[in-house]
């Protein structure tokens, strides 16, 4: 079964709701503010965002505030359950500008060299995501120059992803801002 296919899985939803609530709960909020860690992504006006694993949409709305009416964010997850909810999110604050997506990261069908800044904002590690066909995959579908901007959920995988994707060759580190690690790509 694919990722999308594991995404529509009853089961697998049902699983995720505890973790969906504790996503989008005001206490996650209290702790850590959506509006400071994306700063520390330097989103700006007009850009195309990318959020892998957007979950229940903590990040989205804020996300395609800061990026306005002349740019866009691309809310993509593989759990319809969390689609769901995010749909609704965007409803709720009339919103245009998100586009809420089930697909896989690994395999985004997104058109080459489209997207400013990519969120990969708590979904590393994940089963799902390995690094190793994670990594071409967002470089692929950024623009020359673009952003890669991470931030790392448990905190213990500092220790490791960095390095991975530097030993990628496809990232170049940028800087560190609000606890988001930021890179572009190698291409110009």
């Amino acid at each position: 079964m694919n990722a999308e296919g594991l995404g529509n899985s009853r089961i697998l939803n049902a699983i995720f709701k505890p973790a969906g609530a504790i996503m989008g709960s005001r206490l996650r909020q209290w702790l850590s503010d959506p509006a400071k860690n994306l700063q520390g992504a330097d989103l700006k006006p007009g850009q195309v965002v990318l959020e892998v694993g957007c979950g229940t949409g903590f990040f989205t709305i804020t996300a395609a505030q800061m990026v306005g009416d002349e740019g866009s964010v691309i809310a993509m997850d593989v759990s319809s359950g969390f689609l769901q909810q995010v749909s609704k999110k965007v409803q709720r604050a009339g919103l245009d500008n998100v586009h809420v997506v089930q697909k896989d990261a690994l395999d985004t069908e997104l058109e080459s060299a489209s997207i400013d800044t990519v969120l990969l904002f708590g979904v590393i590690p994940f089963v799902l995501l390995p690094l190793g066909r994670l990594l071409p995959e967002m470089n692929r579908v950024l623009k020359p120059g673009g952003r890669l901007a991470i931030w790392l959920f448990p905190p213990l995988v500092h220790f490791w992803v960095p390095g991975v994707i530097l030993r990628s060759g496809l990232f170049t580190y940028e800087h560190k801002k609000n606890g988001i690690l930021n890179y572009r790509t190698s291409r110009i």
